[in-house]
């Protein structure tokens, strides 16, 4: 068995961790922001730490009426631009800490001073070092490149956290079932015959909306890295807009489909590939007939769940194409980017 593979069987074991050791200071961290009432929220992260940012973005905006805007880094790091975080709450998300381009804006904000939030891996990292509030994820060593166990829980200690700065102790009391609801969905099975059915393509376009748009994303990225599969994350409005194109082109389209206000748009684009004859593969709760079936949640929850079996597919894909899941060609674990 791969690193890859036991980091990935370890998520449950690591979200209860997180959900566990990590209460304080997540409890700590929304006591702040309520004081604070901050009117906006800036995410500032990289790779797969963007992409639980996205999922916490629709969580904000969702639970707590917050608007959110992804940080651009370059502006402090290669622009020297003075942007203005007066009544923000910034927030910080890297497994390592490391990256310089998430520190700088953390630090533009104000640091210990302002209202920040560092959520990393590494409680000693610079990121830690320069925020008012440190969550840490507490995953334990993630030794493989790709990262699994330290995505799902990012998109854990900040559903917390959103779930405490919205006061919902109910939404609070779903997630602490979610270890359980992951170990389950690790049973499921499927994964090998899907991998043989998208083996000899190079392209693929991934489609999820709602909480599952940060799901898309990731699938993406994983299928990148991994499989070395050119993945392109959309949103199903977003990909009806023109991109559904590369469907006459052969390119199959792989889809998150969980029950939920999103789900109707979802059946929407799939239906116009369907028309195009395009391949359809689609990730989903058992309500929608899916082909990998994914643990039945509360929806706001399903990205946990809903990821791993995307984790699954690029890891036996890559298998199939003869790559190192633990050592992909050209990647290191930590990327210090400006």
């Amino acid at each position: 068995m791969s690193q890859l593979d036991w980091e990935i069987a370890e998520q449950p074991q690591a979200l209860g961790r997180a959900l566990r050791d990590g209460a304080a200071a997540i409890h700590a961290a929304a006591a702040h922001v309520r004081r604070a009432r901050p009117s906006y929220v800036v995410l500032a992260a990289r790779g797969t730490s963007d992409n639980a940012c996205r999922y916490f973005q629709h969580l904000l905006g969702r639970l707590c009426g917050l608007p959110v805007a992804l940080a651009s880094s370059s502006l402090h790091t290669l622009y020297d631009a003075d942007l203005r975080y007066r009544d923000a709450l910034v927030v910080g998300v890297s497994q390592s800490g490391a990256s310089p381009d998430v520190v700088s804006v953390l630090e533009a904000a104000g640091g210990r001073d302002g209202v920040t939030i560092a959520v990393t891996n590494d409680p000693q990292s610079p990121l830690a070092h320069c925020a008012r509030h440190v969550i840490e994820l507490h995953a334990g060593v993630e030794a493989s490149v790709a990262a699994t166990k330290t995505y799902t829980t990012s998109l854990g200690v900040l559903a917390a956290l959103a779930a405490e700065i919205a006061g919902e102790p109910v939404l609070l009391r779903e997630l602490h079932e979610m270890p359980g609801a992951l170990e389950r969905q690790l049973g499921r099975g499927g994964i090998s015959d899907v991998a043989h059915r998208l083996a000899d393509f190079e392209r693929l376009a991934v489609l999820g909306r709602g909480p599952n748009y940060a799901t898309a994303f990731e699938a993406a990225l994983k299928l990148k890295e991994l499989a070395g599969i050119a993945a392109e994350p959309a949103s199903p409005a977003d990909f009806l807009h023109g991109p559904v194109a590369i469907v006459n082109r052969g390119v199959p389209v792989l889809a998150f489909a969980i029950s939920g206000p999103a789900l109707g748009t979802v059946t929407e684009a799939l239906g116009a590939v369907r028309l195009r004859g395009g391949t359809v593969v689609v990730i989903g709760d058992s309500a929608t007939s899916p082909d990998l079936v994914v643990e039945s949640v509360p929806e706001w929850l399903s990205p946990l769940v809903a990821v791993i079996p995307a984790q699954q597919l690029a890891a036996e894909l890559a298998a199939l194409h003869g790559a190192d899941v633990d050592r992909p060609y050209g990647l290191t674990k930590v990327t210090r980017t400006r």
